[in-house]
């Protein structure tokens, strides 16, 4: 790829429908799967496409975020164009934090002078999928865009739920609408409907242009306000996610897999869906991998019990436990007689002996007490835990500094 492209990756979002697990972390610093976090999810998308100059644009409690990328995203030091470098809020042009997608940016033009880039690409932290930037950045070039942006098809009927594109047959935009009830489908396929992803890829001098001008300093947000006044006069886009191929997916996975995994029952579903032998998200695909920590503990460890489809994180620890559709992170401890189903247990939690949980979540640092049971009487759960609508158990982070040298 030989144009310049720099990325802004807006990380601050507060993803306050994730409680109590953003409760003293951003959305995108959330764990996901066995070892990884929200956010890795963006960076391995850019680095997996040759695209080595990020700024992740932080905000609200950013310093869980800020401490994983210091730990697993340091890049070359010997080569000054490839860097993963967080940006808090500056307030250079004033003293209100970021505003919005549209006013983050603006408020780090300075970034984008510094560079000089051919592109700048604005992408959420927010989901878990693969996507290679190269084909979007192809596509843009080959049509002369102003802006291009990363559109999903969706079903119609689930168009409410989205903020959806209009475009005609080459993907020229014709109008943008916020969770509309009766959108026009796509071109060539009246069941679906483009759904804005939050990426985009801009021409620098169409970006730069757009935020400087005094018309846009009330406007706060790409996809409500700085967009919908672009395609009136300027080439912009939308890009078929669809029509993206990663290399090395696998042809039982879902094509295109894509979850914003904004909510508790959303953020639950996509670790189901990265769960069995044939997911519908392999997160083992070493053509395109998914980056992270690099962990320095020790391997998992079964001393006896029952594994049934099931991650294991390092340095976990089960000693005759049953386990079925879950997840562990690292060093999770099961002591005898656990049961656990469909469940997603964080880092360095202890359950001890003879605890049931189904479809419970437990974050870091917690103990769950011998002989607890969670997920059989939602009555009984909600008064002491928050439970979501769908009856999905949220354990809050625990306190850290658990001593885990206990004896079994």
């Amino acid at each position: 790829m030989n144009e310049k492209v720099l990325a802004l990756v807006m990380a601050g979002g507060e993803g306050s429908r994730l409680h109590p697990l953003t409760a003293e972390r951003s959305k995108p610093s959330v764990p996901f799967g066995g070892r990884y976090r929200i956010v890795d999810f963006v960076l391995s998308n850019l680095i997996n496409s040759e695209i080595n100059s990020i700024y992740l644009l932080v905000q609200y409690k950013s310093q869980s975020l800020i401490e994983h990328v210091r730990q697993s995203w340091v890049l070359s030091p010997m080569l000054p164009a490839q860097f993963v470098t967080i940006v808090p809020p500056q307030m250079l042009a004033g003293e209100e934090w970021f505003q919005g997608t549209a006013d983050a940016v603006r408020q780090n033009l300075n970034l984008i002078y510094q560079h000089k880039p051919d592109l700048v690409a604005v992408f959420g932290a927010d989901h878990i999928y693969r996507m290679d930037l190269r084909q979007m950045v192809a596509f843009h070039l080959a049509h002369d865009c102003d802006v291009s942006v990363a559109a999903l098809p969706v079903p119609i009927e689930q168009a409410s739920a989205f903020g959806v594109i209009t475009a005609d047959a080459e993907g020229k935009i014709a109008e943008f609408l916020e969770k509309p009830e009766s959108p026009p489908p796509m071109p060539g396929d009246p069941r679906r409907v483009y759904a804005s992803m939050g990426n985009y890829l801009f021409r620098t001098g169409t970006l730069v242009k757009a935020l400087e001008s005094d018309l846009t300093q009330h406007e706060t947000d790409f996809g409500r306000h700085v967009l919908p006044r672009l395609i009136g006069d300027h080439k912009v886009y939308a890009y078929n996610f669809g029509q993206n191929k990663v290399p090395g997916a696998k042809a039982y996975e879902e094509a295109n897999y894509w979850r914003d995994v904004g909510t508790i029952e959303a953020y639950f579903d996509a670790h189901q869906d990265v769960l069995g032998r044939e997911p519908r998200f392999d997160v083992l695909n070493r053509q395109w991998p998914i980056y992270s920590s690099s962990y320095q503990g020790p391997v998992a460890k079964v001393m006896s019990g029952n594994i049934c489809n099931s991650i294991l994180g390092g340095g976990a620890l089960i000693c005759g436990a049953s386990v079925k559709d879950t997840i562990l992170r690292r060093e999770v401890t099961l002591e005898d007689d656990v049961e656990l189903d469909q469940c997603i247990i964080m880092d360095y939690a202890r359950i001890e002996r003879g605890c049931k949980l189904r479809r419970v979540i437990v974050d870091r640092y917690n103990v769950i007490k011998a002989g607890t049971t969670i997920g059989y009487d939602e009555a009984a759960d909600r008064e002491r835990y928050h439970v979501s609508d769908s009856g999905i158990v949220v354990i809050g982070r625990g306190k850290r500094g658990l001593d885990r040298r206990y004896a079994l």
